[in-house]
């Protein structure tokens, strides 16, 4: 079991429990799932494959690629043609991700004070933007296959009813916000 895992479990139910109120326990909000996601506005196969291959390195699972639905005139794109590549973690590898990036990631960023509050934010989810992929220490060493990424979009999806759940529960996990 992972250390957020076992948080959330012992001592993160008991604090939602006393601060919101909720009718059963299978109310109480949870990470659902974290969606990874290198966009791309061409169909550059070398770069599509890196995001691939970077998916793999980072969360130790194959990732898929997207295909655009319409045809693109001015991006010069065709139908079905790939555009991205995307990825899904749940269970226990959505919290090997949220606790790596917790204590390895966010650490490595430079001039990074937290996210702010005053962003939109959903009832039952949180986006942000990676612009440095190179702060995952299975890429750092492999400068050369992935200098061409894009940015890395990251969300975050729990069973939350409102935002002030949300904001706790990644409170709660240390998620880093500014005040």
């Amino acid at each position: 079991m992972h250390f957020l895992e076992n948080f959330y479990f012992k001592t993160l139910k008991y604090d939602l429990i006393n601060k919101f109120v909720y009718d059963d326990t299978n109310e109480l909000p949870k990470l659902k799932k974290i969606i990874l996601n290198f966009g791309s506005k061409t169909a550059d196969i070398k770069q599509l494959s890196s995001g691939l291959l970077a998916f793999e390195l980072i969360a130790n699972q194959k990732g898929i690629l997207t295909t655009t639905k319409k045809s693109n005139i001015l991006l010069k794109i065709r139908k079905g043609n790939p555009t991205g590549c995307k990825l899904t973690l749940q269970k226990y590898n959505l919290f090997n991700l949220f606790g790596k990036s917790i204590v390895e990631v966010f650490p490595k960023l430079k001039n990074f004070n937290g996210f702010t509050l005053n962003r939109k934010i959903k009832k039952n989810a949180f986006s942000y933007e990676l612009h440095d992929t190179f702060s995952f220490s299975e890429l750092e060493g492999h400068y050369y296959f992935f200098n061409n990424l894009p940015k890395l979009d990251v969300t975050i999806i729990t069973t939350t009813k409102n935002k002030k759940e949300l904001i706790f529960l990644l409170k709660s996990l240390q998620f880093p916000f500014k005040n």
